[in-house]
């Protein structure tokens, strides 16, 4: 009888993990683990830094339409408005990290089966105003001011 108990509690605490997670978030983590591992295995940081830079740009490329323009003006932003912030991919996703600390990212509609993408910024951004601000943003195009906002926000974050 208590073989029977055991098996059943294992059985639905395994069907509530399985359920804490969508697949898509599962496949972040597991590219995540990818990103670490390739992270730790290359040469010199000049080598990383490249490397990163050709991964952000093969995964911005991945991207549908209207996720990859966006995602490629998000970029040529970035580096134009905070050069010293480092391409590199975070769970996936196109990011921006300055002494190896994500300082924002972007999020395409498609990897989370989402209705519109995200431009982010983690807790090392900058932007502190006040008791509360915003850390994230929806995108379903971006205008010219769309993308001097962002040029203005990331330039904070990363200073």
């Amino acid at each position: 009888m208590k073989d029977t108990q055991r098996t059943a509690r294992r059985t639905t605490a395994a069907a509530k993990r399985t359920e804490t997670f969508t697949d898509e978030e599962r496949a972040a983590m597991k590219e995540r683990a990818q990103e670490v591992k390739a992270s730790a295995r290359r040469g010199s940081r000049a080598d990383k830094a490249a490397d990163d830079e050709a991964a952000v740009l093969a995964k911005i490329a991945e991207m549908q339409d209207t996720d990859r323009v966006m995602a490629e003006r998000i970029h040529a932003v970035v580096k134009a408005s905070a050069p010293d912030l480092a391409p590199k991919l975070w769970y996936g996703m196109p990011a921006y990290a300055k002494d190896g600390k994500v300082v924002c990212f972007f999020q395409s509609a498609q990897k989370f089966n989402a209705r519109y993408a995200t431009f982010g910024f983690n807790d090392k951004a900058n932007l502190d105003e006040g008791t509360m601000w915003p850390t994230a943003f929806a995108l379903t195009k971006l205008t010219a001011a769309d993308e001097e906002r962002i040029g203005e926000l990331v330039k904070r974050a990363a200073g």
